[in-house]
């Protein structure tokens, strides 16, 4: 019988020594969420470098052969109970002096296992092969790939030079600003000041999304003046590269080379200051240091923590918290929990899975099943849901979109659309169902002309978008006072505070009768007609889905392009009817449009600019002849599309040609989309001439494009207002779910903070007979689900 040592040395050939441009995995398994904390510890395969649980290590040795593994073991330090609390003092997750420093300190113990007998050998040990020795220090040493893959979190950028700080020009009003017992010049705050370094003005800032903060006048008095740069008074101290300098232009924090000069234009002598405020890197740190999550969704309640299967929380990445709610929901449906759980094993996830199964969706999809249902992760810790990190998950979802794979706060509609895709994909070809389909349902446009002739248009969806139309609340009563007592307060010079706030309330059949009802498409052109014409245009669904999501469209553009958040409730009840949505096609003695415009022996009257467009373009400063052709290249959609098209069209070669050339090949242009992106989008369910428009519009952006089609309420029926189709499209919902139209609520994600780029989401399911908030890694009986306020809304078809 063969020593240990023996048997190391007749597998030598099995150990590699790994390369700088190998992936190592060292800090979690590639099939569950176990690590070197775990009681069995981690095995790395010191072939492929990938790394193990102890149950399923041996699935492994099983499958590649590999017996050689290097085990890393993670006690946990016992610590004082007088060990001093250290506050972070980094932007920063997962690094010395980040967030992380209240987690227990563990002692690291390394060994050499040889399957399938788990033969074991001490590390370190001069009696190893050099081989051996050499590939474990590589291991050691190298950077896990889980650690590159997320990037470096929250560590905050170095600070620029304003591009405004070296030609600064400061306004002698007199003004001498005094040490202390500062206080805005236009309300009573008296912290969170800003002292403007062109004119001495001390104001307060911007208003957060939870009331905190100042009343903007800082932000407002650079809007009257164009003074650029302001510096936060509190944060002035001898160190000045401490001291917080915002440039409004830049709309950033910055780093003012001249601030020692611009604060003595004002007679401050930074040496003596110290500092009272905190920098708005700091605020941050401390806002996330003392999250309070009861106050984000249930202020005030007192939330009984769950543990157990199906209660398993998503520790946040550092951005991932739309990950997290959406990933919480689409688990709690049926069609997911039992493609990736119920009816598929770990074992067997990991049989079919590529050599490197981090890299595939399906076993990534099976190993995060596996880890929210199982329970194995989901157990009481000193009270606290430890979680698991959705590393390898995020990783590949996100490898074929740039922005996932960012660190920066994404939205939780776009990543659902990107899931879905990816999904269906990744089960094309496959005998397992595809649980992306139990989403999907088809919809059906019927576009009447004045000539009471019809066209239909169909495509699938995964989700229905809905406006939401604020003139049907139901407390217009309540508004009015509310609007009466806001005008009372500022005539006084103050403000009304957050309980005397009233906001629109409006309920959700009014969103779904806004989707269907009867809306004008003008300037359609008419074949019947041979002229340009109104047509009426109606929506309905052709199937109804297993689970139904609804998309509350809060995000809307202000004047000025400018993006803005309904602050709105929706009256959502538990169970909604849509049968009364249900589209039936072609209705008995309706006529159908001739199906082309050649048909009708009449050539459509070529296009023409929108001339309020081009006036509004023109008076930006652009020239006359480029701000028409940007209105017809775009189909006069809008100033805004109309401009992004200029803008990347300036150094066309022929930007200069007679406008009578360019409305001939109008047409033609709209062809020259890159046609990849617009599958990608025709895979999001849009229509095919919806995509390239979006795409045209949106400088061939795939996520602008996305946006400008959930932006643009008519933009399904003004996809191609020539088209005039004989005939519904093919069958593109054949096969879907379908039955009756009765939906129960089963979850929502619901999003704090005033865009989709910054604030928090968090969800709500129901679940075992109540209601669950998962935020992150917190999970806990809800005592008060924010139903009004959701951003999604997810439904389950009720079988009866």
């Amino acid at each position: 019988m063969l020593t240990p040592m023996e048997l190391l040395r007749s597998n030598l050939s099995r150990v590699r020594i790994p390369e700088p441009t190998n992936r190592i995995y060292k800090q979690e398994c590639c099939i569950s969420f176990d690590s070197p904390k775990s009681d069995g510890g981690l095995f790395i395969d010191m072939n492929s470098f990938l790394a193990f649980g102890k149950d399923y290590v041996g699935w492994n040795y099983e499958k590649t052969g590999n017996p050689v593994y290097l085990h890393i073991k993670q006690t946990k330090k016992s610590v004082p109970e007088d060990r001093p609390l250290k506050k972070p003092t980094l932007l920063a997750i997962g690094v010395d002096g980040g967030f992380d420093n209240h987690e227990p300190e563990y002692e690291e113990s390394h060994s050499i296992i040889i399957l399938p007998e788990f033969v074991s050998l001490s590390f370190p040990s001069v009696e190893l092969p050099e081989k051996v020795r050499l590939a474990v220090d590589a291991i050691l040493m190298a950077e896990g790939a889980e650690r590159k893959e997320q990037v470096a979190s929250w560590t905050a950028d170095k600070k620029q030079d304003s591009a405004y700080a070296m030609d600064l020009q400061q306004v002698d009003s007199g003004v001498i600003v005094p040490p202390s017992g500062w206080k805005c010049c236009k309300c009573d705050k008296t912290d969170n000041l800003w002292l403007n370094l062109t004119d001495g003005m001390i104001l307060c800032g911007r208003k957060n999304w939870d009331g905190s903060g100042g009343n903007n006048h800082a932000l407002e008095h650079y809007k009257e003046t164009n003074y650029p740069l302001a510096v936060k008074l509190g944060t002035i101290t001898a160190d000045l590269e401490g001291a917080d300098v915002f440039s409004y232009p830049e709309d950033e924090i910055v780093a003012d080379p001249l601030l020692a000069q611009h604060l003595a234009f004002f007679g401050i002598d930074f040496s003596s200051l110290q500092k009272t405020e905190m920098t708005t890197a700091e605020k941050e740190l401390d806002q996330n240091t003392n999250f309070d999550w009861n106050r984000i969704q249930e202020s005030g309640e007192e939330v009984e923590p769950l543990f157990g299967p199906g209660y398993t929380g998503l520790i946040n990445l550092g951005n991932s918290c739309y990950l997290a709610a959406t990933m919480q929901v689409v688990f709690s449906t049926d069609s997911f929990s039992s493609r990736y759980y119920k009816k598929q094993s770990l074992k067997q996830g990991f049989e079919s899975a590529p050599a490197d199964p981090t890299v595939d969706l399906n076993t990534q999809l099976t190993k995060l099943g596996h880890g929210l249902l199982s329970g194995k992760y989901s157990v009481p810790a000193e009270e606290k849901q430890e979680g698991i990190p959705p590393r390898m998950f995020k990783a590949v979802i996100a490898a074929s979109h740039p922005e996932f794979s960012s660190m920066r706060q994404q939205d939780a509609l776009e990543f659902f659309l990107h899931l879905l895709d990816q999904v269906e994909r990744a089960n094309a070809g496959k005998p397992e169902p595809d649980p992306s389909r139990s989403f999907k349902f088809g919809i059906e446009e019927r576009l009447q002309c004045s000539s009471g002739k019809v066209a239909y248009n169909k495509r699938v969806d995964c989700i229905l978008s809905l406006n939401i139309p604020l003139h049907e609340a139901i407390n217009k009563e309540q508004l009015e006072a509310f609007q009466r007592l806001k005008a009372a307060k500022s005539l006084e010079g103050k403000e009304v505070s957050a309980e005397e706030i009233v906001r629109p309330r409006v309920p959700l059949e009014a969103c779904l009768a806004s989707f269907s009802a009867p809306e004008e498409v003008h300037d359609f052109y008419s074949a019947a007609l041979n002229a340009r014409t109104t047509a009426i245009k109606t929506a309905g669904l052709t199937s109804f889905p297993d689970y139904l999501v609804l998309h509350m469209r809060k995000f809307v553009m202000e004047a000025g392009w400018v993006p803005k958040k309904l602050d709105v409730y929706i009256d959502v009840p538990d169970v909604i009817d849509i049968s009364h949505m249900r589209s039936n096609g072609l209705r008995p003695g309706e006529e159908l449009l001739p199906q082309t415009v050649a048909e009708s022996g009449v050539e459509a009257s070529k296009p023409s600019a929108n001339e309020d467009i081009v006036s509004q373009l023109a008076d930006m400063g652009f020239n006359y002849l480029h701000c028409q052709k940007a209105a017809i290249n775009t189909s006069n959609t809008g100033v805004e599309e109309a401009m992004n098209w200029l803008l990347s069209h300036m150094n066309d070669s022929d930007i200069d040609d007679p406008i009578s050339q360019e409305a001939q090949t109008a047409e033609v242009l709209l062809s020259f989309v890159d046609q990849s992106k617009v599958d990608t989008l025709v895979s999001f369910g849009f229509e095919e001439e919806v995509a390239r428009k979006a795409l045209k519009a949106s400088g061939g952006d795939i996520e602008k494009a996305t946006d400008w089609i959930f932006n643009q309420p008519q933009v399904s029926a003004s996809a191609d207002m020539d088209t005039t189709s004989s005939s519904a499209q093919s069958a593109t919902d054949e096969g879907l779910p379908d039955g009756g139209g009765r939906y129960k609520l089963i979850g929502l994600v619901s999003h704090i903070g005033t865009s989709t780029q910054c604030g928090h989401y968090v969800a709500h399911v129901y679940k075992d007979g109540r209601w669950v908030i998962f935020n992150d890694d917190k999970v806990g009986a809800s005592v008060n689900p924010p139903k009004d306020m959701g951003y999604l809304y997810f439904f389950e078809r009720l079988k009866c």
